[in-house]
């Protein structure tokens, strides 16, 4: 892995994970195109541009924004994103609904506050707040991903290759990229979190999903891959088996 600025760090040719406000997301760079995997609150936009930026790019060269899942601290910025650009933003059909604000799957205020009694968790709720958490993130114009049968790549940069893991919300989906081992997975498996305090491959609380045990299950689906870079949507990129990753959050 090699840190490119502070906030943006390599960890696999041409497959960048940067920072936003205690969220990551993903960038995967193909020649003069970028896939972009989420893109944090709505205020991380700036974040966004500064960290193409830093790369080489610029916002124009995005030729899609993928989305793990429509909470608003993967698709706030992407929101945001797309205002200033038109970039496309691309889901998972069965997420599709939830990203246009057909539905609701998501935790409220009163879920975050009534937990945010620890000094840690409040300067969280307090950070989360200045980026943009108390606004509205519908994104009415997001279209669904082609799916198949077996998982096929995307023709988008860095070939993305989406991994149904619902549970955390109905169509909460992973990309996996089989030429570099590394698999994004969002909020399905994180590596740490303000509210648990730990920094192992884990779950997020279970308020935070839509069918709890659902999530616990299907992270079968990500232990199959061949994969052994763990790109979380929260928390530090980690080398490690993915199957002993799911392990770990199991136990």
């Amino acid at each position: 892995m090699r840190q490119i600025t502070p906030e943006v760090l390599e960890i696999a040719e041409d497959v960048f994970t940067a920072r936003g406000t205690h969220v990551n997301y993903l960038i995967l760079r193909e020649g003069a195109d970028i896939t972009l995997i989420d893109a944090g609150w709505p205020r991380d936009v700036d974040g966004v541009e500064r960290a193409l930026g830093a790369l080489g790019h610029r916002p124009e060269d995005v030729r899609a924004i993928l989305l793990t899942h429509a909470h608003i601290d993967h698709a706030g910025g992407t929101a945001a994103f797309h205002d200033r650009h038109g970039t496309p933003v691309l889901a998972h059909p069965r997420e599709v609904g939830h990203a246009r604000g057909e539905r609701r799957e998501s935790a409220g205020p009163l879920d975050v506050v009534v937990r945010t009694y620890k000094p840690q968790t409040m300067r969280w709720a307090i950070d989360i707040m200045r980026a943009g958490a108390l606004t509205h993130a519908a994104l009415p114009y997001a279209e669904a991903f082609p799916v198949a049968d077996q998982p096929v790549p995307l023709d988008l940069p860095g070939r993305p290759v989406p991994v149904l893991v619902t549970g955390h919300t109905s169509g909460h989906t992973a990309f996996h990229l089989p030429d570099t081992g590394v698999v994004a997975t969002g909020d399905a498996l994180v590596t740490g979190h303000p509210l648990s305090g730990k920094k192992t491959p884990q779950l997020l609380p279970e308020f935070f999903a839509t069918d709890p045990a659902e999530a616990t299950r299907t992270l079968d689906a990500l232990a199959a891959l061949d994969a052994d870079v763990l790109a979380p949507g929260h928390g530090a990129p980690l080398i490690i088996d993915i199957a002993r990753a799911v392990e770990i959050a199991r136990a």
